[in-house]
């Protein structure tokens, strides 16, 4: 059954030189963000409709909402600054999505809210200053749902969401076979309109996204309590790409919702991102040098590296062909692992380094506990699996 937790949290804070919200405008406020939860929960127009006075412009939130599968949805006030009839309302907005988060998702929200006759209304509520934009600030979400998967896009047609419910519906298996143990066993994946609109949603510039096909969010560590990741598509970037190329992004990308309880800060981003990769060229037949151009043209003009990726290497905002290179000696190393010590010591080395308390030492203790090697010998051994794949 849906529940509906409507337990709202008020601190009565001061502004710069304001004095304290009044207690009888906090609990009016207080009642009608609670009278509006229950209407965005329970699909009610005209009770939505009963709690604003919509400015010009504002956007439809009950409308671009009412698509979402929503399991739960609560506003806890922070802070209310009040002049005369207006104010200003924060308030952390937390909702789920039925059937996929196991705990709230929080957004933190701005309410701009009017007095009329004697109740306050809103006016308009968007995200707050430096928080990311929800989907549905974006526009009206439309929901498709899959077998495993939930697929969220605005501006995007009924077929183009099935497409991606396909794509998403076969990553979940392919990362079930290749990472055995516990995790969730579905994701969500939120399509936006364009690149601006995925930066919206990771509040970040969208230049730092820009080539970019995917990233999937989520809290890194082992809890076990998060709510479930999101997949992000950059629809740019990832609509170049063949059908081939689809499906391993979106594998890459839900093995990262399968691994996320077992990657921690001890986790070099070249072990999280080359096993993803992994799992997604797992038992497709493509080659190193398919699959690796860039490392292999590098390779073959006497460029070999000296060690495997650093952090930095895989910043956003590197040379395309630096980044790719990156990726593929970060996938090639997991292979190499997965072909000379077997597929099971490579999950078990990936939790082993994930499961460290601090990242130095992480990567020698797992290579000489679960490989039975050091790291200088696990990097000359794969440079010179570099070489033989792609010289």
């Amino acid at each position: 059954m849906v529940a509906l937790c409507l337990a709202l949290c008020l601190a009565l804070l001061a502004g710069c030189g304001a004095d304290p919200v009044p207690d009888s405008a906090a609990g009016e406020v207080r009642r009608l963000l609670e009278r509006r939860a229950h209407a965005v929960l329970d699909g009610d127009e005209k009770a939505y409709e009963r709690t604003e006075r919509p400015a010009p412009g504002a956007a439809d939130l009950f409308g671009n909402v009412r698509g979402i599968p929503l399991a739960a949805w609560e506003y806890r006030l922070s802070r209310l600054e009040r002049s005369g009839s207006r104010a200003t309302a924060s308030a952390e907005l937390r909702y789920r999505v039925e059937g996929h988060d196991r705990a709230p998702l929080v957004a933190e929200r701005t309410l701009s809210l009017e007095r009329h006759g004697g109740r306050w209304y809103v006016t308009s509520e968007r995200p707050a200053k430096k928080a990311g934009e929800q989907l549905w600030d974006q526009g009206r979400v439309r929901a498709v749902r899959g077998a495993t998967s939930l697929v969220l896009g605005v501006g995007r047609s009924a077929r183009e969401l099935r497409g991606y419910r396909a794509l998403a519906d076969r990553a979940v298996p392919a990362v079930r076979a290749a990472w055995p143990g516990k995790w969730p066993r579905k994701v969500v994946v939120l399509v936006p309109r364009t690149l601006k609109g995925m930066a919206g949603l990771l509040g970040a510039p969208a230049s730092g996204y820009r080539g970019i096909a995917a990233v999937t969010t989520g809290e890194a560590g082992g809890s076990g309590r998060a709510p479930a990741d999101r997949i992000i598509v950059n629809p740019e970037a990832y609509g170049v790409l063949g059908d081939f190329g689809k499906q391993v992004v979106l594998t890459h990308e839900t093995a990262h919702v399968a691994t996320r309880t077992q990657t921690s800060p001890a986790t070099p981003l070249w072990l999280s991102e080359g096993f993803a990769d992994w799992v997604g060229y797992r038992g497709t037949g493509r080659t190193a040098p398919q699959a690796a151009p860039e490392l292999r043209r590098a390779v073959r003009g006497g460029q070999l590296p000296d060690a495997l990726p650093k952090d930095a290497d895989f910043g956003f905002g590197r040379d395309a062909g630096r980044l790719a290179a990156s990726y593929e000696g970060a996938w090639l190393a997991c292979r190499m692992i997965a072909e000379r010590w077997g597929e099971r010591k490579l999950t078990e080395f990936y939790r082993a380094v994930g499961g460290h308390e601090k990242r130095a030492g992480a990567v020698r203790d797992a290579l000489h506990d679960v490989l039975d090697t050091t790291p200088e010998e696990f990097t000359a051994r794969w440079r010179m699996y570099l070489h033989s794949e792609l010289g």
